[in-house]
């Protein structure tokens, strides 16, 4: 995977973020979700590439990135401090301004990323997300059932690490078949780097971040409920996920240039439809 692509540790301020580097031409950064890291972009980095400098990083909290310590406030993992790291770290390769794509949780840090450093954001693709503020407001039996981990990993007193560490490999394993749209969709060699990478301290830092999202960033998103991403945004979404949203409807009123298409594939579209993932970011990035 990501053969003639430069593997980097890139310092931050906070922590270190690990990256793999290709191509040329204009910058783009990857950012990957939950519970996978910068690898899920294996079967679409490398089609990018030809075309762009594309940068695929692990989040802090995942894959070989640092995962500082956090608090009861969670404000370590949240998408405000998370979207600094990346910023950070494009600056470091000498990118100021870039595109940025973001799936599931990534998507999440690259939306608070195109609010909070909107001058070095140039477009932004989301994939398979709707805002998290707009979930919580709107939970019913679907969403809970469906997202289940966003209610079981905000849990206290180490609950979810203790729980999710005794079967660490069960677990994640079945967290991609379950939001997989057909089985074995995920390559082997994938799975086994994010089995290598799921270990006690990923699971604290993830846990972490799904708290963040339950408190500090519904607090940046209620301050900031007024602002609209300025930039470009095209929405990639898988057309089993959100069956009672209208995707493009609700980011309209986050956005103000958005366009948008549903995948028929699974969650994890850049795995499962990479294809067509790919042909629908070069259209929107060119």
């Amino acid at each position: 995977m990501f053969d003639g692509f430069i593997r980097k540790q890139i310092q931050t301020q906070e922590t270190t973020i690990n990256l793999v580097q290709g191509g040329s031409g204009d910058p783009i950064l990857l950012l990957h979700g939950y519970p996978e890291t910068h690898v899920c972009w294996h079967r679409v980095a490398p089609i990018l590439a030809e075309q762009f400098t594309v940068v695929c990083t692990d989040l802090r909290g995942s894959g070989d990135s640092g995962k500082p310590p956090s608090d009861s406030e969670h404000i370590a993992y949240s998408k405000r401090v998370m979207a600094q790291d990346q910023v950070e770290a494009m600056q470091s390769l000498g990118f100021n301004k870039f595109a940025v794509v973001g799936h599931d949780r990534g998507a999440r840090v690259a939306h608070r990323m195109a609010l909070d450093h909107a001058e070095k954001t140039t477009k932004l693709a989301l994939l398979d997300i709707i805002p998290t503020s707009t979930i919580f407001a709107n939970v019913d039996k679907d969403i809970a059932t469906g997202a289940f981990n966003w209610f079981f990993s905000i849990q206290p007193d180490e609950l979810p690490e203790r729980l999710i560490g005794a079967e660490s490999a069960f677990y994640l394993q079945w967290i991609l078949d379950h939001w997989s749209g057909t089985k074995d969709a995920i390559a082997p060699e994938a799975i086994a780097e994010y089995q290598r990478c799921f270990n006690a301290e990923t699971i604290r830092a993830t846990n972490e971040e799904f708290r963040a999202a339950a408190t500090i960033d519904l607090v940046h998103d209620e301050a900031n409920k007024k602002n609209k991403i300025s930039c470009p945004t095209l929405l990639l979404w898988s057309a089993t996920s959100w069956p009672t949203y209208d995707v493009l409807e609700v980011w309209k009123l986050r956005a103000e240039d958005v366009q948008g298409v549903a995948l028929d594939c699974g969650h994890f579209l850049p795995e499962e439809d990479p294809e067509r993932t790919t042909a629908e970011l070069i259209r929107f990035l060119s």
